[in-house]
């Protein structure tokens, strides 16, 4: 499923790859770049973590130089006065502008490094709203970003990862420069989708995978355990044969009322029992305290 991702995002798509201290998902977001710059797509930067120039560190001279790079890295609050892009101006309206500056006629790819930055200094619900609103359409198409999971609060996490439509979670591999890559996908019709391979990233930033974790096969097989038939190893029989069904079909049960019973009871006709009583010379009853005698 990761090698699907690589091929192309749909448009309206929001793809979120989330990394820890332990693992980073920088490489293999410029996995994705390369990826997109291979497909000759307009792709804007949104660079917050990390510098320009380290941004652009393994990528093709060629390539870089078809990149839209916003430096948000050396004065991301707008201090020096004269800032290229600030964590003010990710609003739909700025990043609109920002995009149609560019003389290329069709939608762009939108890669963000890092929403962490930009959660740090803005309320979820602004990001939300923001991230909701360029999935919409307009001047971009697609949305890519880096999110650094224990950075924040498990609940702004889901709140922002509820809104992506493929979400990777990447974790060290046991072995050298491999990964493993837990992929999640959210098909317009609702289907979820859900993978998990072990991957390596080349030094031009290609992705290999290069098999599914062995638990994974494992828990297949438990899968396959629980579905099995419990009664296939009794010495007695459950089922029932058909000549055994039908005998049970047609059998009356003593609490089931049929249709002559239930006109019977509720029209009940002449001659039908009636419980008639007269009061006994004895009888203590007291008009005062009907119920004295309960006492």
């Amino acid at each position: 499923m990761l090698s699907e991702l690589l091929q192309g995002i749909e448009s309206g798509g929001f793809l979120i790859i989330r990394d820890s201290c332990s693992y980073s998902g920088r490489d293999l977001l410029k996995s994705f770049i390369t990826a997109a710059l291979n497909r000759e797509e307009v792709i804007h930067i949104l660079c917050f973590d990390v510098s320009e120039e380290e941004l652009k560190d393994g990528l093709k001279p060629s390539d870089t130089k078809r990149l839209h790079i916003h430096n948000a890295y050396s004065d991301p609050l707008g201090w020096t006065g004269h800032p290229n892009f600030t964590v003010q101006q990710f609003s739909l309206e700025d990043l609109t502008n920002l995009v149609k500056q560019t003389s290329q006629p069709k939608p762009a790819v939108l890669v963000i490094d890092s929403l962490s930055w930009i959660l740090r200094h803005k309320t979820p619900p602004a990001v939300c709203q923001t991230l909701q609103q360029l999935r919409k359409g307009g001047a971009v198409r697609a949305v890519i970003g880096l999110l650094h999971t224990d950075m924040h609060q498990r609940g702004t996490v889901g709140s922002i990862c509820h809104l992506a439509t493929s979400l990777i979670s990447v974790a060290p591999g046991v072995k050298g420069k491999e990964a493993v890559a837990r992929v999640t996908k959210r098909s317009k019709s609702g289907k979820v989708m859900q993978d998990e391979e072990i991957f390596c990233i080349t030094e031009d930033f290609s992705v290999t995978i290069l098999s599914k974790p062995s638990h994974a096969e494992h828990k297949t097989n438990s899968t396959e355990e629980e579905q099995a038939d419990p009664t296939a190893n009794l010495t007695f029989n459950l089922r029932l044969s058909d000549s055994e069904l039908e005998a049970k079909q047609k059998l009356t049960l003593p609490f089931v009322f049929s249709k002559e019973k239930k006109t019977a009871l509720l029209h009940p006709g002449p001659g039908s029992g009636r419980i008639l009583y007269e009061p006994d010379a004895n009888d203590d009853y007291d008009q005062e305290d009907p119920d004295d005698d309960l006492d």
